[in-house]
């Protein structure tokens, strides 16, 4: 095999960036869709010039597909994980991975019982601001995490709930900022601090009566490495601020990344706003560098398609991965982590507790 056969498993509107993404990343072509509904499905697939199927067995074997991106709404990603994995699909699955930490266990499981590759979208690692945190956190250059803070401040509007008839609502779409909007700051977090111990949480509806979900929450973390931090993310703030994630080492430097200004990008309906930037940078030697990085990644944002260029950088990744048989990047390991700081805080109000994993 020298090219990753893929198919899209759902027709939304973030198929249409995965299909875009697949269609420019290397090692990869994209060459069938699966959709319950037999019209969309072969509208989406003559809209790219693919094969439509109503049977994801039938897909796998005549389309000769060797991986899945799974596009459908959180509360089906297991069902139609363990489905390609068990076709024989390699599987990446839109985030968040899963609804529950047991979910995405049952996926993992899956996986390695049929031998077949897992990994989680997390597209925003690929930005060079995150990249640059990752890296300067492995070189020790603020001492150990100890700190961090994670701020979405947002907004969706009523247009946006009534897009899509899942959207709102507690057994269509399994929640509401936290399980659709935060995950990507949530990987980050993870990602830059580790494993997920222990979380306390208290969410509301602040300001969208017509929806069942909450719009608001906050939180506080404890890692198994014994950093903590704190979490406030919210779809009530027009038209959307900004999206951080800031991290604090023992060694008293700071370093941080907004992944999101403006507005909030939103898929099928606005783009990226503003380039991502890092915005915090106290690395001794190195606080100059914030506006070079600024400048070079603002010039690097208006040479690309922000909505699916670093789509496009994970699905190499995770070509890459499947044709060298290695790991991939941000696998169901990783992704199962989000679902831990997600499901903890859901479950922590409810149970009026602190959450232990």
């Amino acid at each position: 095999m020298s090219t990753v056969r893929y198919g899209l498993i759902g027709y939304g509107k973030v198929a249409h960036v995965h299909a875009k993404a697949i269609r420019a990343a290397a090692d990869s072509t994209l060459v069938a869709v699966w959709g319950r509904d037999r019209e969309k499905s072969a509208a989406f697939a003559k809209t790219w010039d693919i094969l439509p199927f109503t049977d994801i067995g039938q897909m796998v074997d005549e389309g000769r597909v060797d991986a899945l991106i799974i596009t459908t709404p959180h509360p089906l990603h297991k069902e139609h994980t363990i489905a390609a994995l068990e076709a024989g699909a390699h599987v990446l699955v839109e985030k968040p991975m899963a609804l529950t930490v047991s979910d995405c266990t049952a996926m993992i499981e899956c996986a390695n019982r049929v031998g077949k590759k897992l990994s989680v979208v997390s597209q925003r690692r690929w930005l060079p601001a995150s990249r640059r945190i990752k890296t300067a956190i492995e070189a020790g250059k603020i001492g150990k995490p100890m700190i961090a803070q994670v701020t979405m401040l947002g907004w969706r509007d009523e247009e946006y709930y009534n897009s899509d008839p899942w959207r709102g609502k507690w057994d269509l779409e399994g929640g509401g900022v936290l399980i659709n909007q935060a995950p990507h700051q949530l990987d980050l977090l993870h990602w830059f601090l580790g494993p997920v111990k222990e979380v306390y949480a208290q969410w509301d509806n602040v300001n969208h009566p017509y929806i069942e979900v909450e719009d608001t929450a906050v939180a506080t973390v404890r890692f198994e490495s014994g950093a903590m931090a704190s979490i406030l993310v919210s779809n009530s703030q027009k038209p959307g601020i900004y999206a951080k994630v800031h991290v604090h080492g023992s060694a008293a430097y700071s370093v941080g990344v907004q992944t999101d200004g403006g507005a909030m990008f939103i898929a099928g309906r606005s783009s990226v706003l503003e380039p991502p930037v890092n915005d915090l940078w106290t690395v001794e030697g190195e606080q100059h560098l914030l506006k070079v990085w600024e400048g070079e990644d603002t010039a690097f944002f208006n040479t690309i398609d922000p909505v699916s260029y670093f789509f496009t950088r994970q699905i190499e990744a995770f070509s890459k991965a499947i044709l060298t048989d290695t790991i991939p990047p941000s696998p169901g390991e990783e992704g199962r982590e989000t679902v831990k700081l997600i499901e903890g805080m859901y479950r922590s109000q409810r149970e009026g507790s602190p959450i232990r994993y």
